[in-house]
């Protein structure tokens, strides 16, 4: 993996923002507008390179699914989200109820070790638009002789066919949470909406406060009174069981088919690692991790249960000694082996490994200036050094996305 320099597009901006990424930009407090899309440079990977990293994180994601199970059982407590939502979720998890996605961070520096597991955000993941689309045009545009390490798009229609299928429903409710300020979560929604629209769904959009109770039908239902029967939500499980509805979540036989479903509680939370260090100790994608405490580790990072975007994260290693803001902490803490992030002239890549139906189908890749990956990160595009494939049917699919 090497990570080239690259003439950003003269509009690069407005190209971005009419495929969906309206929310590049951020304003500081004291004036200074940030980027988070960074077409400046791009990072290329080998076709080996993909082989292998796509086979790590096919084998984590069965990984985790075992540890799920582990975790489900109340082995390792109630793991921040009490007992009665991880009963929801070992009930989901055995009914195997549907999902849909899910993305790894990994650390990988190219230089022939092993590709390292940070974590798995498989209920909430975000990063979807530039990772499945507007890298994908920005491929086109700049290189349109070279492949890129993305089947995202494809693989997410193919997945609400089959999800379709398997529930022999055609409507589909898309919530998120329009507290969510930047337009991030907004977006996101519209274009699951898209793919599913593309697979043959019916769907209607909605937001997670307009969710309504109908006691005659003792059902969810929308704003036109109208019973939800499948829904993808953008917005966190253990979030969820906190609302005021949250109780009627636990009758499961009133409840539509959630997308993603209650088990997916268990992949996102940090305790995920501390079972696949219990479950797969010495495992070469994984680092050693551990519940409440750092046990035998001399340098650590502490990431609360049910973090994101780096919030409340520690570090404690040789040189540093840092602790994020934010406001999570109180559910718990997992403590993983710290792990130097790889150094590309400064700029620190962390692999947001994107997996569909426990295949592993595209990369997306965020860079920091410093040890952690937050609010203030980069993404920048992908190739892969091979010839773009002749097949146009991945183009003429992707260029249809109205947003």
């Amino acid at each position: 993996m090497k990570r080239l320099l690259s003439e950003p597009r003269p509009d690069w901006k407005q190209k971005i923002q009419e495929q969906g990424l309206v929310f590049s930009t951020t304003t500081m407090d004291d004036g200074r507008r940030i980027e988070y899309w960074n077409e400046s440079a791009y990072y290329e990977f080998t076709a080996d390179e993909v082989e292998v990293l796509e086979l790590a994180a096919e084998d984590m994601h069965r990984m985790c699914l075992e540890a799920a199970k582990f975790l489900a059982t109340g082995a390792m407590g109630d793991i921040g989200i009490g007992p009665q939502a991880l009963e929801l979720a070992a009930e989901s998890l055995q009914a195997g109820d549907v999902d849909v996605y899910g993305r790894f961070d990994f650390i990988y520096d190219g230089q022939g070790g092993p590709a390292k597991m940070l974590e798995y955000n498989a209920d909430t993941p975000t990063g979807l638009i530039e990772a499945a689309v507007a890298q994908w045009f920005w491929l086109q545009d700049v290189f349109p002789e070279k492949d890129q390490w993305n089947g995202i798009h494809e693989a997410l229609i193919r997945q609400w066919k089959k999800v379709q299928y398997r529930t022999g429903m055609s409507t589909l409710h898309v919530a998120h949470s329009e507290v969510e300020e930047s337009g991030e979560d907004w977006m996101t929604a519209a274009y699951m909406r898209d793919v599913a629209g593309q697979a043959g769904w019916t769907t209607i959009g909605i937001n997670m406060s307009d969710i309504g109770w109908d006691p005659n039908l003792n059902r969810f239902v929308d704003l036109d009174n109208f019973m939800i029967s499948t829904i993808f939500k953008l917005y966190p499980w253990e979030l969820m069981m906190k609302e005021p509805f949250g109780h009627r979540l636990l009758e499961r036989a009133h409840n539509p088919r959630w997308v993603e479903p209650a088990w997916k509680m268990l992949l996102s939370n940090k305790a995920l690692l501390a079972a696949l260090w219990h479950l797969y100790p010495q495992h070469p994608n994984l680092l050693p991790a551990y519940l409440n405490e750092p046990g035998p580790l001399k340098e650590w990072v502490a990431k609360p249960l049910h973090g994101r975007e780096g919030d409340n994260i520690k570090i404690h290693a040789q040189g540093i000694s840092l602790e994020q803001p934010g406001g999570y902490g109180r559910e718990g803490w997992c403590y993983q082996q710290f792990q130097e992030l790889p150094d590309f002239d400064g700029n620190h890549p962390v692999l947001g490994l994107w997996v569909v139906d426990g295949e592993s189908v595209g990369c997306g890749i965020r860079e920091s200036d410093g040890p952690v990956t937050d609010y203030f990160c980069r993404f920048v595009p992908n190739t892969i050094d091979a010839p773009a494939p002749l097949s146009a049917a991945a183009s003429s699919n992707k260029a249809g996305i109205a947003l």
